[in-house]
């Protein structure tokens, strides 16, 4: 039976109209806003992994750039860190969407969660040099094209079902982690059927679905 992951890849790929995935990699998925604080340190801390022991290599990486925010009725957007967090999630958007690579748009999205960590935030714009980006995603921005990117992960949030209690909220699969999510990589290791398991496999720590509160800081949506 096919995975969750593949048939997320064949709606992607008939919204976007090319393949976008590896047929036996497996999907993860953060939705996430820029200027949370606990979605810095698992940008920054935990799904930095993927670049170690070749776990890239197995996953289908999906970075949803708004969170907990609110389109309001007059279209325009309500962020629960203010509007530098509505400006920074819709550069984050435009990057993954001038940049599909998922090694780029992350090194990009590592560099500015790392400067919003360290209360750096007017240096984000040194992030294209620091990755050797062009700065197309800045022209993105301006055009409101991001504006229309963050409507399509608005859209794609409210639909989560079982819905999203607090951010980063982490899917596997199409499968929430809720409060394990800093746990990811057990859970994409276990849903990798394939053959070419990455070092970051061996050995795991255990799954825990029986938390019931986050044992993690976390940004509760309102």
């Amino acid at each position: 039976m096919a995975s969750p992951g593949f048939f997320t890849c064949m709606l992607l790929a008939l919204f976007i109209g090319i393949w976008p995935c590896h047929a036996q990699n497996v999907t993860l998925s953060v939705y996430y806003e820029t200027l949370c604080p606990y979605c810095s340190d698992f940008i920054v801390n935990h799904l930095v992994k993927l670049f170690h022991s070749r776990l890239f290599s197995i996953v289908n990486l999906r970075l949803v750039p708004w969170g907990n925010a609110v389109l309001q009725s007059d279209g325009s957007f309500l962020c629960q860190h203010g509007p530098d967090e509505c400006l920074l999630n819709t550069i984050e958007a435009c990057t993954i969407s001038v940049y599909p690579n998922e090694e780029q748009h992350l090194s990009f999205i590592l560099c500015l969660e790392r400067l919003a960590s360290a209360n750096k935030l007017n240096e984000w714009i040194n992030c294209f040099n620091t990755t050797g980006l062009a700065t197309v995603p800045i022209d993105c921005y301006k055009s409101g094209y991001g504006n229309v990117l963050e409507n399509q992960y608005a859209a794609e949030t409210a639909q989560l079902d079982p819905p999203h209690k607090f951010v980063p909220w982490v899917l596997v699969d199409g499968q929430p982690l809720q409060e394990d999510f800093k746990n990811f990589v057990t859970y994409v290791c276990n849903a990798y059927k394939g053959e070419q398991v990455p070092e970051a496999c061996h050995p795991l720590p255990l799954m825990n679905n029986s938390l019931k509160t986050p044992s993690y800081p976390v940004c509760y949506a309102t």
